[in-house]
């Protein structure tokens, strides 16, 4: 067993110091995790990195319930699902009357071109993936580990507990039915 597992199951049994010594081992990678992801986002997006992993951090761990991770891969696709409603509460946040709903600045030259925020993109990919998830839950998470938690296809099998070429398989259905799903059947 790793050490991040020992200390998963440390956190499971209840003490109360166990947290503590997880977020110093999985940090490094978390954050780079994140700042992949926020790399994908259009310019002007207001959540950095370190943000983004401090509050899943807080969501995974600072609760009263104390969590059950089997594994190491478990505790990653977790921080994925937390990164995930993350953004999309903030793409929401956005979208509020009171922030500017959906107004958008548009720069003088482009007066007469629409087009989508990231807010939106967010939502329609949240609402797509939801979907998915539906009809096939495995497809649908492997789409989340790779597009909010950024692994690789290799790291998001392990998480999702089937095969590499399986998830291969899967990846490749799910990034076209999750397009179809995007554009409106």
């Amino acid at each position: 067993m790793s050490e991040v597992t020992l200390i998963l199951s440390a956190i499971e049994q209840g003490d109360p110091h166990a947290a503590e010594q997880l977020l110093p081992l999985v940090y490094q990678e978390l954050r780079a995790l994140a700042a992949q992801r926020l790399a994908q986002e259009k310019p002007g997006q207001t959540l950095q990195a370190t943000a983004l992993v401090h509050e899943a951090y807080l969501r995974l761990v600072g609760g009263d319930k104390a969590p059950h991770w089997n594994s190491r891969a478990h505790f990653f696709g977790a921080c994925a699902e937390a990164m995930r409603r993350i953004l999309v509460d903030q793409a929401r946040r956005k979208q509020a009357d009171k922030r500017g709903g959906r107004g958008r600045r548009v720069p003088l030259e482009a007066a007469d071109v629409s087009f989508t925020s990231s807010a939106d993109e967010l939502l329609d990919i949240d609402e797509a993936l939801t979907r998915l998830a539906a009809e096939d839950a495995q497809a649908a998470r492997l789409i989340q580990l790779r597009y909010f938690a950024g692994l690789s296809i290799e790291d998001a099998a392990e998480v999702v507990g089937i095969s590499r070429s399986t998830a291969y398989e899967h990846w490749s259905y799910a990034r076209v039915r999750l397009r179809t799903l995007l554009d409106g059947e």
